[in-house]
């Protein structure tokens, strides 16, 4: 089953709906960044442009649509500017492509922030559109350690199904088995520093198995920053800086409100998560290489990522309604319609 996808960075949400069952198609993403990446690990050229700037003739017919748009806007740690961002706007250009190419379901990724009472009015009115073009909605805030991921990270998804398909997407039940950090990491050797300026090493035996050195700012030491083997990561984000700090060390020691110290003695412990052992708590498989310059790059990728695992619980049960005895009927005749349509563009010569 062929499906679009859009913000698509290194490919988590890509890699979750493949490891499903589904064939990427099209890609697109603008960011430079993120190209050698996805373009080698999913064997897919991507398209560069801005998603402003796509026209719905550039997308091949697919039975869905998959994306996350930018999330800084919605952000509870950003500056919350919504919709009066541009990177907000964005959210109603996907909704638009969507509209114009009618694919049987849509998925939208975004961050908790989007649910707070100062987005809400405008999240209700991104619900009402895609309702307004055809689309059964759901939503729910989720946690993606309930889906295979030793990560603490809510995340809101939203997903519609065409009226035609007479059905609305019901959300799978979290899973019993919750991952600890040692159960993504316990394995790594000792990763090694970045080199001068944070450039990458390169060629790593393991791949991507190197951290960002530098200080840490007053907001970073203003909590602990420490998860036990036994607990699982705080949330991954596109900064390195921002980086978790690797279990090996105790937990930081608390000297007043917004203000902690590492333990004396143990300073040398404190260093943060690789770029592997990011990605691993993503889970992204070993053999997904991240490809970048700066190691900065390799931590935005990750940290913008959707986790895998979590993409691939919701593929899963996305596959299983399209595959049901009404919608596959439905989803047979949607295909042949589209056949039809392409042979009326391109037809056989001599007939």
């Amino acid at each position: 089953m062929k499906i679009a996808s859009f913000f698509s960075g290194a490919g988590g949400l890509d890699l979750g709906f493949t490891n499903a069952g589904f064939d990427i198609v099209f890609a697109n993403d603008n960011w430079d960044g993120c190209g050698e990446t996805f373009e080698k690990n999913h064997n897919l050229k991507i398209n560069k442009k801005s998603i402003t700037d796509i026209s719905p003739d550039e997308i091949p017919d697919v039975i869905g649509f998959i994306g996350g748009p930018p999330c800084q806007s919605w952000s509870l740690a950003g500056a919350m500017r919504g919709i009066k961002d541009s990177r907000g706007q964005l959210f109603y250009n996907y909704i638009n492509l969507i509209k114009e190419k009618k694919p049987l379901f849509f998925l939208a990724e975004n961050v908790a922030g989007i649910l707070s009472p100062t987005h809400l009015a405008e999240f209700a009115k991104i619900v009402e559109a895609f309702k307004k073009i055809g689309y059964n909605v759901t939503y729910k805030l989720l946690d993606a350690q309930d889906y295979g991921v030793p990560q603490e990270r809510k995340r809101v998804i939203i997903i519609g199904y065409h009226e035609k398909l007479g059905k609305k997407f019901e959300f799978p039940e979290p899973q019993a088995k919750k991952l600890k950090l040692k159960d993504a990491i316990g394995d790594l050797p000792e990763p090694v520093s970045a080199k001068e300026k944070n450039k990458t090493n390169k060629n790593l035996p393991v791949s991507n198995h190197e951290y960002m050195n530098g200080g840490f700012s007053t907001i970073y030491m203003s909590r602990n920053r420490v998860r036990t083997w036994d607990e699982p990561s705080f949330t991954i984000q596109a900064g390195g800086r921002h980086a978790p700090l690797h279990p090996q060390a105790p937990k930081m020691k608390f000297i007043e409100q917004n203000k902690r110290e590492f333990i004396s003695g143990k300073e040398h412990l404190y260093r943060r998560l690789s770029v592997r052992e990011c990605a691993r708590i993503q889970t992204f498989p070993d053999d997904f290489i991240f490809y970048y310059n700066d190691v900065a790059d390799g931590y935005k990728m990750i940290g913008n990522a959707v986790p895998v695992k979590f993409a691939e619980a919701i593929a899963k049960k996305i596959l299983i309604d399209l595959k049901g005895l009404n919608a596959k009927n439905k989803v047979m005749a949607w295909t042949e319609s589209q056949k039809k349509k392409e042979a009326e563009l391109c037809p056989v010569s001599g007939q």
